[in-house]
């Protein structure tokens, strides 16, 4: 797959241009192409090196337009000098095609007279070394008699070769990293320095070490030639045409005189044939008296248990049990008996009669000699709590949302998507009936309300804190709506970015999305200021991410031939597919946080990909069935997905594209994900109705492992029809929570420990005492 060439900025450009981290503008149709995600395997690994390709970047979008006109005139002249330079070149090469060094005329300081001077000629000037031989030229002799000499041999001319000097452990350690080729070299005993190997030997040492051929021209398996089969190849004649001799017929003379000599000395009893061997019988032996050689010797064997005065014939009688334990003794099982016998008392000894268990108790016994242990073995005794990691307590890791304050509810279907103002003050929700309502996250009271013909899909607040609008999705269309109650000048600007006096041009590739205001005499804020209409086909987008920066607008649709996936430039107004096709399902797409990646979710892989270079960076492989959502952490090293089948992993993207931890605490499947952008916390929703809440540190310390702590379950929702939770949100300010829920509800999740500060503040004597949470969904006793 071919990668387009990008544009190479000019001087100009470069010292006016922001970081890398903002994503490049959309220019020309996107060329990228992402593999099918097959679950079966072999499909499976779709990135097989080659580049995946993404839009141009134009970084002319964050610059005005009065820098364009300057940068192509220097531009122009920065062109013409080159091609003067280039004239100049060629026609000073044309007059210099001697071979000789170019001679230099200087004024001699002597006679005053100008003189021309060559370059001194080096005396190693075209010499070649790869024909000539070693510098020591000792012979075949061993080396090891000049160990204690300070030379090694001797050159051609006679004279000593002087040992090369010789560095510590540390030193060859230092130039195996600083040398790349310290590798594939080996010592030379005739110059006492390391040679480097040539690729032919190289190659023969990995075919000793890989148990192959050393000749890499010998083929094992070549045909075998054939020369007596085929056509024209059968054998006609026999290899001799001497007549087969008599002897092979005739049976032999001196044979039979060797046979009849055995017989004679066998019939007058001079041989006498070896006895078959008797079996003998089966020879018993202690297993316990021979010790082992190789081994410790062995245990002794257990001693049988002494009698004691219950087991006389004639016992005290503190001994005889009396009527009612020998019911209860014969009442229970054998296996419950503290003794297996009952005391009798016989007036004397030949009263007694013949043992009855007898038979049973030797049984017993050879079954503990053969069950008895014969090797002692150490045991370990470790205490099980100290295999337990060691985790902070809870309550040291405050402030975490524990608390459900509000409640704000759709009454016509379920609220699929909600969404938080970059201030923290205003929240937006929208359900299945097309119903998108705008109300304050501190007392719940609705503001303004949206209707639309259809479901809402997806909302998003935009990240900018200069302009104040909220973008949402229905059916192939995308509205941009500024809310009531906004500040005049920042009023003022979201108009001028989302409604300018006059219309960036349009670009040199046309894009299928058409972009639509409305006339200035109806702008309302019960109408969008913006929208933009997708193509035909294309579905609900379910789904809407935006940029850091707030001027790209990722969408993911439901259909279209390009993955669902178009990306939203605000200021050009421009839109994009940045793939040509695919074949798998794209779930969600993310930007990085800083650098200027691409995060594509489809059902059973995550492609991170860069979108200043235009190539695939790495797949990340989280082994989930079937991927649900995603969320990077601020910093832009670390990323969560979960999945329909209750896995949650955590990815270390400068560790590995396995995952780093699996989690499944949820009973059923993973709605929602989201970091908090300030806080070192983590939230997931899911369908058994529950939200877990987690601390995640992050530690600049590479080699520290992050901290991840399970904090709280929150329980506000109710499930319908098989769905909970279907959405979480953060406040950017603080660690409240907002969660829409398929029962219609949007709850708000707050921190107990805020509210008590804002009621100590106005009546400090009534909130002296702690209150005390129930385990449910966080209300207060005394509240």
């Amino acid at each position: 797959m071919a990668v387009k060439e990008i544009t190479k900025p000019t001087k100009k450009r470069k010292q006016s241009s922001e970081d890398d981290s903002s994503p490049p503008p959309l220019e020309a149709v996107g060329e990228l192409e992402m593999e099918s995600d097959e679950e079966n395997g072999d499909d499976a690994v779709s990135d097989d090196g080659e580049v995946d390709e993404f839009p141009e970047i134009d970084t002319r979008s964050d610059s005005e337009d009065g820098e364009f006109g300057e940068t192509d005139e220097e531009e122009n002249s920065e062109d013409e000098d080159e091609d003067e330079n280039k004239d100049e070149e060629d026609s000073s090469d044309s007059d210099s095609l001697h071979v000789f060094p170019k001679a230099k005329t200087i004024v001699s300081d002597i006679t005053g007279q100008p003189k021309r001077v060559y370059p001194e000629i080096e005396p190693d000037y075209d010499s070649d070394s790869s024909t000539e031989d070693g510098p020591n030229r000792v012979g075949d002799v061993p080396m090891h008699w000049y160990d204690d000499l300070p030379h090694i041999g001797y050159d051609i001319d006679g004279k000593k070769v002087l040992r090369p000097a010789k560095g510590d452990e540390l030193d060859k350690f230092l130039s195996t990293v600083e040398d790349p080729s310290a590798w594939t070299s080996a010592f030379d005993k005739n110059t006492q320095m390391d040679k480097p190997l040539t690729d032919e030997e190289l190659d023969i040492i990995r075919r000793l070490y890989a148990g192959e051929v050393p000749d890499a021209s010998y083929d094992p398996y070549e045909p075998t030639t054939e020369w007596f089969t085929g056509k024209g190849k059968e054998e006609i004649m026999p290899l001799s045409s001497a007549p087969e001799p008599k002897r092979r017929w005739v049976p032999s003379k001196w044979e039979k005189q060797k046979v009849m000599k055995i017989v004679r000395a066998i019939r007058q009893g001079r041989i006498i044939g070896s006895k078959p061997k008797t079996t003998s019988k089966f020879s018993f032996f202690s297993i316990w008296s021979e010790p082992s050689s190789s081994h410790l010797p062995p245990l002794p064997a257990p001693k049988p248990r002494l009698p004691t005065n219950s087991e006389s014939y004639n016992p005290p009688e503190e001994y005889l049990p009396t009527e009612e334990e020998r019911k209860e003794w014969e009442a229970q099982d054998p296996e419950d008996r503290e003794q297996d016998y009952l005391p009798k008392k016989y007036s004397a000894l030949r009263l007694v009669p013949a043992y009855d268990r007898f038979i049973k108790e030797r049984f017993n016994r050879q079954l503990d000699l053969y069950l008895a242990p014969r090797i002692q073995r150490v045991k370990l005794n470790i205490d099980p709590t100290t295999l337990i990691p060691k985790l902070p307590s809870p309550s040291s890791l405050k402030p975490f949302p524990n608390y459900k304050s509000l409640k704000f509810r759709h009454e016509k279907g379920r609220a699929r998507c909600v969404s938080i103002s970059p201030d923290g003050g205003w929240a937006i929700s929208g359900d299945e009936s097309g119903r998108v309502s705008l109300w304050e996250v501190i007392v719940g009271r609705e503001v303004k309300s949206w209707k639309f013909d259809s479901k809402i899909g997806a909302l998003e607040w935009c990240p900018r804190l200069d302009v104040s609008y909220f973008v949402v999705s229905i059916e192939e269309k995308i509205h941009f709506i500024i809310p009531p109650n906004v500040p005049g000048p920042v009023l003022a600007l979201t108009q001028a970015l989302l409604a300018p006096a006059s219309l960036p041009p349009a670009p040199a590739t046309p894009s299928p999305v058409k972009w639509v205001t409305p006339s200035t005499s109806t702008w309302s804020t019960d109408a969008p200021i913006l929208t933009a209409n997708l193509p035909s086909s294309s579905g609900l987008p379910t789904q809407l991410a935006w940029h850091r920066r707030g001027d790209y607008l990722a969408s993911v649709s439901t259909g279209g031939t390009q993955g669902g996936v178009w990306i939203h430039q605000i200021t050009r107004r421009h839109s994009q597919a940045p793939f040509k096709k695919v074949k798998g399902a794209v779930q969600m797409v993310l930007f990085h946080p800083l650098k200027p990646h691409f995060f594509v979710a489809t059902q059973q892989y995550v492609r991170v990909y860069n979108l200043s270079e235009q190539k695939l960076l790495k797949t990340l492989q989280p082994g989930i069935k079937w991927i649900s959502s995603m969320d990077v952490h601020p910093s832009g090293d670390h990323l969560i997905v979960g999945g329909y089948d209750r896995k949650l992993c955590w990815f270390d993207l400068e560790l590995s594209d396995k995952p780093y931890k699996i989690m499944r605490y949820h009973t059923r499947a993973i709605r929602s994900l989201h970091f908090h952008p300030s806080y070192p916390l983590f939230a997931s929703s899911s369908d058994d109705g529950a939200i877990q809440i987690f601390h995640s540190r992050v530690y600049n310390d590479l080699m520290t492992d992050p901290l991840i702590v399970p904090l709280k379950i929150l329980r506000g929702h109710e499930i319908k029809d098989g769905l909970g939770v279907l959405l979480i949100r953060w406040s950017s300010r603080q660690p409240w929570l907002v969660s829409a829920g398929a029962d219609g509800a949007i709850a708000s999740m707050i921190s107990i420990d805020d509210v008590l500060a804002v009621f100590r503040r106005y009546d400090p004597q009534s909130f002296e005492a702690p209150i005390s949470l129930s385990a449910g969904d966080g209300e207060s006793s005394k509240a």
